[in-house]
């Protein structure tokens, strides 16, 4: 399995510290996001190739950042011809562009490269390999007016297959939402095209797997700890906050 980090994106809503800077770099307790997400991934000893997915805006700001990390995986830039917000390919789009010029013909695990989680991954590897069909990460945000308009909304019966799928819905039916990590199947993923060419909404992965979960099997597991959707600054410093209070013991330790 390969795996997809999606940093596409331009981040407006955290000018100024992101018009010059994708917010995958942005330091959470002195740690770029995307570090954590990688920390994850260096755990699963079948994954050996990501590709990380941004645009030619911020491609000099990943390629510096590359030259200092370190990862056992092969880490691979896939630049989108595009250079602001108006321009912009929208996650689907994305994920359809470089599914197409890398020729992936597998099944994938695509993370959204401003996700913020304590979750095991290898739980979702698990989880994905015993229902053999695609699957999302879901988070719990308990009250209902914390998805409203914000999220994609899931409901789910009682084993785990996802029943109903609304991205950013007025009225939520369900406090479950998408976290921005999947496991795709690669026949769900040979979906992608049919779901574009119909004229369907090339922005949020949410917009897809409510179209797909009307035409295939998906499941949804639940992530109870800590997880982050950087999406503002309130939710940007309660981050930096929470993490920067987790590494204190480490740093007492280390000394």
């Amino acid at each position: 399995m390969k795996v997809i980090l999606l940093a596409g994106g331009y981040a407006k809503r955290l000018w100024p510290l992101t018009k010059d800077c994708p917010k995958s770099l942005l330091p959470i307790a002195g740690k770029p996001i995307i570090e954590y997400i990688l920390d994850g991934i260096e755990k699963i000893e079948e994954i050996k190739e990501i590709y990380l997915s941004t645009n030619l805006k911020f491609e000099n700001n990943f390629k510096e950042w590359l030259k200092s990390h370190r990862s056992s995986k092969g880490i691979k830039l896939v630049i989108e011809e595009t250079r602001d917000e108006g321009e912009k390919l929208g996650s689907i789009g994305a994920l359809n562009f470089l599914i197409d010029h890398l020729g992936l013909k597998e099944d994938l695990l695509i993370i959204g490269s401003d996700n913020l989680f304590d979750f095991d991954l290898k739980y979702l590897m698990d989880f994905y390999r015993a229902k053999t069909k695609s699957v999302v990460l879901l988070y719990d945000m308990k009250e209902k007016e914390r998805v409203k308009e914000k999220y994609g909304v899931l409901e789910i019966d009682s084993d785990f297959k996802i029943v109903k799928s609304e991205e950013k819905p007025e009225e939520p039916r369900s406090t479950l939402i998408s976290t921005a990590c999947y496991i795709f199947s690669k026949e769900d993923l040979a979906l992608i095209t049919d779901y574009l060419s119909s004229g369907n909404n090339p922005d949020a992965i949410g917009f897809f797997v409510a179209w797909l979960c009307k035409r295939s099997d998906l499941y949804g597991l639940i992530h109870r700890g800590l997880w982050f959707d950087i999406g503002s600054f309130d939710e940007y410093e309660r981050a930096n906050a929470i993490y920067s209070e987790i590494a204190k013991p480490q740093k007492n330790q280390k000394n």
